[in-house]
């Protein structure tokens, strides 16, 4: 029997790959990065909900921005989908994304990179599941704290789609857990 390719690590590929290709042609940045609310409105270019996970600054030698976010989708994203299952984890994922950048969107000055709402989501996929299952929340809500921390200290940090996805991977991943207990 074949192993099924891990959904994580696709994610990650499609995301480094568009990392490289926004080194070729940086315009991609701003035709698909985040934008305020009344811009998605008057434009219709929704996607960009979604599209923003996609990008990361390539402004730095070192790519910081990337190589975080693709870390945390692995450590805390490979345990979700191996415990729930491919189809839940895109869920979490998915619904994390959304509700980061909505968050973002609404309070937006400019434009926003990055799939950190995401990251955020699976942040609080592990506390609810934590709870769920009887397990140590303290060290990923340290985490998270330091990481809002940082985000409020140093500047350039999108801290309202962290929020977001935050709120939205915890209640997602709440009635995903409450919808499985009820079959």
């Amino acid at each position: 029997m074949r192993k099924q390719r891990s959904t994580v690590i696709t994610l990650i590929t499609v995301i480094c790959a568009f990392y490289l290709w926004s080194l070729i042609n940086p315009e991609i940045l701003g035709d698909l990065s985040l934008q305020r609310w009344e811009y998605l409105t008057f434009s219709n270019e929704w996607y960009r909900l979604f599209t923003v996970a996609l990008l990361h600054d390539t402004s730095s030698t070192i790519p910081y921005h990337l190589a975080f976010n693709m870390l945390a989708i692995h450590s805390l994203g490979s345990p979700i989908e191996a415990i729930l299952g491919r189809a839940k984890f895109l869920t979490i994922f998915f619904f994390s994304l959304l509700s980061g950048s909505i968050a973002s969107a609404l309070f937006l000055q400019g434009a926003s990179i990055g799939a950190s709402g995401a990251v955020f989501g699976l942040f609080g996929a592990v506390i609810a599941m934590g709870r769920d299952f009887g397990g140590e929340v303290k060290a990923t809500i340290i985490i998270i704290l330091i990481n809002f921390a940082i985000g409020f200290t140093i500047g350039g940090v999108d801290w309202r789609a962290h929020l977001g996805g935050l709120v939205g991977g915890f209640v997602i991943t709440k009635a995903l857990l409450v919808l499985n207990a009820a079959k």
